[in-house]
């Protein structure tokens, strides 16, 4: 089963919390609000990109790069760990 089908509540709520972001961006323009209220809806619109992406891309390295049923080695779960911290921070 693809980790995308698994997760798929979690990831469906980040969606919809994100369509209301890009929602509220769209108002701001149309009643021609102050470009500062503008901007900081589009930054939690990149951070609810980030973190939806963050979460299918974790779900990607642990269910398909370290397929459970292959039996990754401790050090291929250490690289994969190393990587998902590593995607964490940069996906902030």
């Amino acid at each position: 089963m693809p980790h995308t089908t698994k997760a798929r509540e979690k990831l469906l709520k980040r969606v919809r919390r994100l369509s209301g972001q890009v929602g509220s961006v769209e108002k701001a323009l149309e009643e021609k609000q102050d470009c500062s209220v503008v901007l900081h809806r589009l930054a939690a619109c990149r951070g609810a990109i980030g973190g939806l992406m963050r979460e299918v891309i974790e779900g990607h390295i642990h269910d398909h790069l370290l397929d459970p049923a292959s039996k990754p080695t401790e050090q291929q779960q250490e690289a994969a760990e190393d990587l998902v911290e590593v995607l964490r921070s940069y996906l902030k």
